[in-house]
């Protein structure tokens, strides 16, 4: 019963169901939501506080910044019921709401697809700072193609690095990004590699094509650009056929908050946790199978395979 009073008790305000409203579309840091709101730092912070006291929202901390995103559980999945019921998507408040969390998201979007532009050129260099890019495709082609592998998805592909690594040993390669400027220079260099067995598009992370075709899916050093990475992975995970396999390899959590304001990095890593969990609530059997340690950052790979229909 007390515990009911509580979770109804921090409902029951206008703010905090606003807020609950827009964690319902997903994580959010706290400069969004003022900005979403119109509301002071101060009063947005004390709401959010309520909120997690009463097991309704959960926060995580990365670097100088606080993400909070809805609870997960049976009361999250009674919360997001009773906020489809009570809070339809025609309220004129939350429209209100959605329309400037839209211009919050475009202009992230647009913030990292303008660095994309801007660094195409030396997009490799930019990886390789930290830790020898070597060192990580050794990684990826000695765990990805201890099976033998016929149809690629490389997504979020970039400069094509990955596709010109592991093309000639799939029988098919895709190449998704969303960056024109990207893809241009992928296709020169899978061109001048005479790989003709792959091919790069645009495409969305988001609204893969297909359903099941793919027998091994890569994210390679593309999840902490993600808005929503565990969307992304659940994503990757439907167009994998059973027993398909997903790699992943990324940053471990770090505190290089430079990264974030110069390079337009969304998260300053992951942990192996976190990522397992992704991966297992998508419908595969997670594992982490190496971490490789850089001067200051390290980079991991985590290996998921779809599970039998």
């Amino acid at each position: 019963m007390d515990n009911a009073l509580t979770v109804l008790k921090a409902s029951a305000d206008p703010s905090r169901l606003r807020i609950l409203a827009l964690l319902h579309y997903g994580e959010l840091a706290v400069s969004d939501l003022t900005r979403i709101l119109r509301q002071s730092q101060p009063r947005v912070s004390r709401h959010l506080k309520i909120l997690v006291d009463a097991g309704l929202v959960e926060r995580h901390k990365e670097g100088a910044w606080v993400f909070f995103r809805l609870a997960e559980g049976e009361l999250a999945d009674i919360l997001r019921r009773m906020l489809d019921v009570l809070v339809p998507a025609d309220d004129p408040t939350l429209c209100g709401d959605l329309a400037r969390l839209k211009d919050v998201q475009a202009e992230r979007v647009s913030r990292a697809n303008a660095y994309f532009a801007d660094h195409a050129q030396e997009w490799d260099q930019v990886r390789s700072l930290y830790i020898s890019e070597r060192e990580v495709e050794e990684a990826i082609i000695r765990h990805l193609l201890a099976r033998p592998v016929e149809n690629l998805l490389d997504i979020g592909t970039g400069t094509g690095r990955i596709l010109e690594v592991l093309g000639p040993h799939v029988v098919r390669a895709v190449g998704i990004d969303t960056s024109q400027e990207m893809l241009k220079i992928a296709r020169t260099r899978l061109e001048a590699a005479e790989l003709r067995n792959v091919q790069v598009r645009m495409g969305d992370m988001y609204a893969l094509n297909g359903a099941s075709i793919y027998d091994a899916v890569v994210i390679h050093q593309v999840l902490h650009y993600a808005e929503e990475p565990q969307a992304a992975i659940a994503e990757a995970a439907r167009v994998l056929r059973p027993e398909g396999r997903l790699l992943v390899a990324d940053f471990a959590p770090h505190d290089k908050e430079f990264l974030r304001e110069e390079h337009a990095h969304r998260r300053l890593g992951f942990s192996d946790r976190q990522v397992i969990e992704w991966m297992e609530a998508a419908g595969l059997s997670a594992r982490v199978v190496e971490h490789l340690q850089g001067s200051e950052l390290t980079v991991t790979l985590w290996l998921g395979e779809k599970n039998k229909d």
